[in-house]
């Protein structure tokens, strides 16, 4: 049976505070009662496991990261109390549903000013069709990702709805011709070679 041993910080001469008591596990976990502020390998590692998979249950999960369960769940939850764990969500196959067209749209603004950059910023947030968008190094230039069934219903769209917006001056469009790579996991390299903790 695993055993657990609580690790009480020593008092120091200078009286100031000591760090949080540490749970040391049998399987060589070291889950911090009060998480610090920065990442460790276990948190590196549970962030590539979820985004590669996040169905994983918290058993397994532990399993993969060599934690028992219950520091495991633990991390978990303070990686998403942190907000560096934002959501979990399947990702589809837009051929499958019907979205056989991915246009890369660049956007061009009448008045790069603040209040016509956020008017335009909110219309485009509103859009559905839009599945990311990006203001750009540029005059008042955003980038869009845009996903619609077929050309017919991209140039319904940019006609009734894009060239709508406020402030659009004009719009420049390509079509993907297929993806090589498509949501891929965030990299995680820097994370464990810099100033990871453990």
């Amino acid at each position: 049976m695993a055993t657990r041993e609580r690790i009480a910080p020593r008092k120091p001469a200078s009286g100031k505070t000591p760090p949080p008591a540490r749970e040391q596990s049998a399987d060589g976990g070291g889950a911090a009662v009060d998480h610090g502020p920065g990442l460790d390998r276990y948190d590196i590692a549970i962030l590539g496991e979820l985004q590669r998979d996040a169905r994983l249950s918290n058993a397994e999960l532990a399993a993969r990261i060599g934690l028992s369960a219950a520091p495991t769940w633990r991390r978990v939850k303070w990686l998403e109390q942190q907000r560096f764990i934002t959501g979990y969500r399947a990702e589809l196959d837009r051929r499958r549903i019907g979205l056989g067209v991915l246009a890369f749209v660049r956007v061009d603004a009448e008045r790069n000013n603040a209040a016509a950059t956020r008017a335009l910023e909110d219309a485009i947030r509103a859009l559905p069709e839009v599945v990311s968008c990006h203001y750009i190094s540029g005059a008042g230039t955003f980038e869009l990702h845009v996903m619609v069934t077929d050309l017919d219903a991209y140039s319904r769209w940019a006609r009734d709805v894009l060239f709508k917006l406020p402030n659009v001056k004009d719009i420049h469009t390509s079509f993907s011709l297929g993806e090589v790579k498509s949501g891929a996991a965030l990299p995680l390299a820097h994370l464990r070679g810099g100033g990871a903790r453990g």
